[in-house]
């Protein structure tokens, strides 16, 4: 069996709701973006390294304060469109009927599938600042991954149990956003943001809630590919990691030396997702 008899057959699963919808027809757009994405990485500190870092304060207060609005709204339509009208917390099947509820859901998905690429303009406002020790493995790898799995995860299974983890993710990242929005405001706002060292924590604690959850396909019979379940599971378990070794080192082996609050996420220095 050749590979593309083997594709067709893979694309027999796939959701007929989203076949035309924007860049869900191919997996190609989202490959070639992620692609770009990691070229940036590769070249644009080598195209910076003779230039000043640019200003763009408004830039990143538009952006940040953007993202806040589109987190909360993603937040929202996962909760409004199951886990806050019925989901359930073990065994979630998708639905891919044509009602109300299940479309809602997929566009859902599909939107929170849309952010993963504008967020890749974390980085790219990291290379343009010259702020190129932020752009580290953990903030590259989680960025580069994330498009295009959830292009598999709106093509194949846009609902049901695997939309946990990014109901917890578009929670996190509107806390995040939030925080970097201000953050980007100037020094003065330093005041309002008590709440820095929290925010590793409550990544650390996403990705133990997201193993946690993926694992029980592991013990129960659920009408939920268990490809998916396995893969946020093993996503959740290698970031686990990452995150942690990023706060031991950020927190816990640099708490005898002084602390500065330089800038990192487009604006907060222990910016790491």
């Amino acid at each position: 069996m050749d590979a593309k008899k083997m594709w067709d057959e893979v694309l027999d699963h796939a959701d007929p709701r989203v076949e035309d919808w924007f860049m869900m027809s191919s997996f190609i757009p989202s490959l070639v973006i992620c692609v770009l994405y990691v070229i940036i990485v590769q070249f644009g500190p080598t195209i910076m390294a003779n230039r000043k870092p640019m200003e763009i304060k408004n830039v990143l207060l538009v952006y940040n304060l953007g993202m806040v609005a589109l987190s909360t709204y993603i937040f929202m339509e996962f909760l409004l469109s199951g886990w806050a009208v019925g989901y359930s917390l073990h065994c979630q099947p998708v639905d891919y009927s044509n009602s109300k509820a299940a479309v809602r859901m997929a566009s859902t998905c599909w939107w929170f599938y849309i952010s993963k690429f504008i967020e890749l303009f974390d980085t790219i406002f990291f290379i343009m600042r010259k702020k190129f020790s932020h752009v580290s493995f953990l903030h590259v790898f989680h960025h580069g991954i994330m498009p295009f799995s959830w292009w598999f995860g709106v093509k194949f299974v846009p609902g049901g149990f695997g939309t946990f983890h990014a109901l917890l993710n578009s929670f996190i990242h509107l806390m995040m956003y939030t925080y970097y929005g201000l953050a980007a405001l100037g020094p003065q706002y330093q005041k309002f943001l008590w709440w820095k060292k929290y925010m590793t924590k409550l990544q650390l604690t996403q990705f133990i809630l997201c193993l946690v959850h993926a694992s029980q396909l592991l013990y129960i019979e659920c009408n939920y590919p268990t490809l998916f379940a396995y893969w946020i599971a093993l996503y959740a378990g290698i970031f686990l990691v990452l995150f942690a070794h990023f706060y031991y080192k950020a927190y816990i082996s640099r708490k005898s030396k002084p602390q500065s609050n330089g800038a990192a996420q487009n604006g907060v220095k222990e910016k790491a997702n």
